[in-house]
């Protein structure tokens, strides 16, 4: 299991979202709950695209942070792998 560490910042009208210790993965949503999914899924979308690529995963940092953030929470992250997969030639 991997755990991330996820932030959000609370506007008028919507969260912005962002996993802190994996480059990329940043969403927004009206609530939430919908930033919570769309940040679960913009993680998937990043670490299928670095497996595609031949990239590993970014490590996990618990100690990162942003001090402007208004929550951050822990991501748990369970990976598992399909031995039916085939990655294209890149």
């Amino acid at each position: 299991m991997l755990t991330y560490k996820a932030m959000y910042r609370f506007f008028n009208g919507g969260v912005h979202a962002e996993a802190l210790d994996f480059p990329g993965v940043i969403t927004c949503a009206d609530n939430l709950p919908e930033a919570r999914r769309l940040l679960a899924e913009a993680l998937v979308d990043m670490a299928e695209t670095c497996l595609l690529l031949g990239e590993p995963l970014p490590r996990p940092d618990a100690r990162c942070t942003d001090p402007d953030a208004d929550l951050e929470e822990p991501v748990h992250w369970l990976l598992t792998a399909d031995p039916h997969l085939s990655f294209p030639s890149i």
